[in-house]
């Protein structure tokens, strides 16, 4: 029988690991022996570790900062420690393929499969290629990215995809979310998305406009564990709930306007729903601004309509998604247009091209 064994590697933040999770279920059925290289303590590790069948291996990395600390002059040799590990891991499993979603975690793993002749394909979410992928690029066999900017930027080994997005994004069921809202589904339904701890301001500006809102829309926030304003609670036509998991897919089947923050993976998840939407990017000086040119390029392509944070109040946010509700069927007719958004199919097939 012909050995199908690959390595997926990638994490830092849940950008970096739920791609891998909308590919593992059909790299299973496909009959793929599947390992995963991350790191000990970082968020890839509980996520990968609790999904049967997956081989999970630590690393030693180091983070790549562009800012100084002190920790840049001990990390360089954690991820020379790595580089050996993921060299030597490399040599044991002696994987078909690699598929590399980035973060510092994945350069000595994409290393060490280069050292040993293993194909890898490398991912990038944002527009602007990260650090990780920068290095990773010359031990590369293909890099696929989501946005077409990006697909430039890397060159010939390049191909604009899409992302990898999980199957069930598209089982939800409208009358499931309006319960779970508590909505009659008379009004169109608003969702707020991202509400992390980074997404502070826009929990406030949405509150602040809720008011004039809820006129026209209910609203369902999403803001966070941590997050809930006990003041708010009971005001007719608004839902704030802290985290949902399971339940988003029906959630987002309910939701007939998005605001969200700009992460890539958020934002080809809403534009393969087919959802108009209102972004508010993460501010530079918070970030290494990937969010602003993410949705700098959405916006250029007509599908979605952006706010900046520094532009926001509760009446410009109020304003901002009025002005994207009634411009939702020129934003659709773009989306329909547009790439697909789910690179779930031509990742695969890259895979298949490329494996030994």
């Amino acid at each position: 029988m012909e050995s199908k064994r690959i390595v997926l590697t990638g994490g830092g933040t849940l950008g970096h690991v739920t791609p891998h999770m909308a590919l593992i279920p059909v790299l299973k059925e496909r009959g793929y022996e599947i390992h995963y290289i991350g790191t000990s303590t970082g968020m890839e590790a509980d996520k990968i570790r609790s999904i049967p069948g997956i081989t999970y291996h630590a690393v030693k990395t180091g983070k790549l900062r562009r800012y100084f600390d002190w920790q840049n002059f001990i990390d360089p040799f954690r991820v020379l420690a790595g580089a050996f590990q993921s060299a030597h891991l490399m040599g044991k499993l002696r994987p078909n393929v690699v598929f590399s979603k980035g973060g510092f975690v994945a350069v000595p793993v994409v290393f060490g499969a280069w050292l040993h002749h293993i194909p890898v394909l490398c991912h990038e979410s944002d527009l602007t290629p990260g650090l990780a992928n920068k290095l990773c690029k010359p031990f590369a066999t293909r890099m696929v990215t989501t946005f077409p900017e990006c697909a430039e930027a890397l060159g010939k080994k390049a191909e604009v995809v899409g992302t990898p997005l999980r199957p069930d994004l598209f089982s939800g069921k409208r009358e499931n979310g309006l319960k779970i809202a508590g909505f009659t589904g008379e009004k169109p339904v608003l969702l707020m998305m991202g509400g992390s701890s980074g997404a502070q301001a826009v929990n406030k500006a949405l509150r602040e406009a809720v008011p004039d809102l809820t006129r026209d829309f209910d609203i369902l926030h999403l803001c966070g564990r941590g997050n809930l304003d006990p003041g708010m609670e009971g005001t007719q036509g608004y839902t704030q709930i802290e985290f949902l998991d399971k339940e988003l897919p029906d959630v987002f089947a309910c939701a007939d306007l998005v605001l969200s923050r700009a992460g890539s993976n958020a934002l080809m998840e809403f534009q393969a729903l087919d959802k108009p939407l209102l972004l508010v990017p993460y501010p530079k000086g918070a970030s290494r601004g990937d969010q602003i040119l993410n949705a700098q390029s959405m916006q250029r392509r007509g599908l979605c309509n952006v706010l900046l944070q520094e532009d926001m109040t509760g009446n410009t946010l109020s304003r901002a998604l009025r002005e994207t509700w009634e411009m939702r069927g020129q934003l659709r007719e773009a989306v329909r247009k547009a790439p697909p958004a789910d690179g779930t199919k031509r990742v695969l097939e890259i895979i298949e091209e490329i494996r030994k």
